[in-house]
């Protein structure tokens, strides 16, 4: 067979799966998901290929990461004295708020949605009164705010509320699809171990690493799918973790650069968040994840072994 005709084929099977992916359309879609989930087809060989699949799988992660861009955006440029008065941490619940109102406005979230990242919101928010709290002092909110309930602003609740906005994004446009899950019954109680360690081992022992131990084990033989362009691409799912891990310690680095939250080493000067933070983050995505997996719209998109 001629190399023109595999490029042929290849493109005509492009042609195909966008056919396919516009007769599934999903209701209630806004004109840019609407756009970056039903591409318009474009003829390209491998080399083109490669840069356009790379050029639309950062424009959706982009897309994805919408909420989550917005609220350090407002992190970077919010003056540490605040606002016409208005302390730093009360302006960027109020930046928050307002995204929030937007995107649900805009159709760029769905209340369902909603209701699930305003779960991660109060798990989050909980971890954070305790962290803080005289007793514990992991790290510390320094700047004053009439929004902080028990040393802790209201808007950091949203900081994990937009990790879990950002998967929940990626189910819908990178069209995820998971194979070999473990049962669910054993990933919510490894997900409630998760929670619990990051309260408990201050007590009775750091169980971090065991409990990473068995994630390696339930998820070794899963792999996400996903769509950057026309085609679905496949990665195991603990690197998908592991990489989303990575990207919120380093976004967690610019937080405390900017004097969000502190650590105690960084009081006297700023430091490096310690590298064991990145396998934490790791974990708490696995969590994330798994709670994303309740959604109406997700179910019919895994293969539980």
């Amino acid at each position: 067979m001629k190399k023109s005709d595999i490029h042929t084929i290849r493109r005509t099977n492009s042609a195909i799966r966008l056919t396919k992916l516009r007769g599934n359309k999903i209701d209630g879609l806004n004109h840019l998901d609407h756009f970056l989930i039903y591409p318009p087809a474009v003829e390209a060989g491998v080399l083109q290929r490669f840069f356009l699949e790379f050029f639309w799988f950062g424009l959706k992660e982009a897309r994805a990461c919408l909420f989550a861009g917005l609220i350090f955006l407002a992190i970077f440029t919010v003056p540490r004295s605040g606002i016409l008065g208005v302390a730093r941490y009360d302006v960027l619940l109020i930046f928050a708020l307002a995204i929030q109102s937007l995107m649900i406005i805009t159709k760029l979230e769905s209340w369902a949605e909603v209701r699930a990242i305003t779960l991660f919101h109060f798990l989050g928010f909980g971890l954070e009164v305790f962290k803080t709290s005289a007793t514990i002092g992991s790290w510390q909110y320094p700047d004053a705010g009439w929004s902080k309930i028990f040393g802790v602003p209201l808007f950091s609740g949203f900081m994990y509320a937009a990790v879990g906005s950002y998967i929940i994004q990626c189910w819908r446009l990178q069209d995820m699809k998971i194979y070999y899950h473990p049962p669910l019954i054993l990933t919510v109680i490894l997900s409630g171990a998760l929670y619990a360690n990051f309260f408990t081992h201050h007590f009775i022992g750091d169980y971090r690493w065991y409990l990473a131990a068995i994630a390696l084990g339930l998820y070794i033989r899963t792999t996400l799918e996903f769509t950057p362009y026309d085609r679905p691409r496949r990665m195991p799912i603990l690197l998908a973790f592991t990489l989303v891990g990575f990207f919120i310690w380093l976004a967690e680095n610019i937080g405390t650069f900017f004097g969000i939250w502190q650590y105690p080493n960084q009081i006297g000067a700023w430091a490096t968040v310690h590298v064991g933070k990145w396998g934490a983050w790791s974990l708490l995505v696995m969590l994330t994840f798994t709670i994303t997996l309740f959604l109406k719209t997700n179910k019919n998109r895994i293969h539980i072994v």
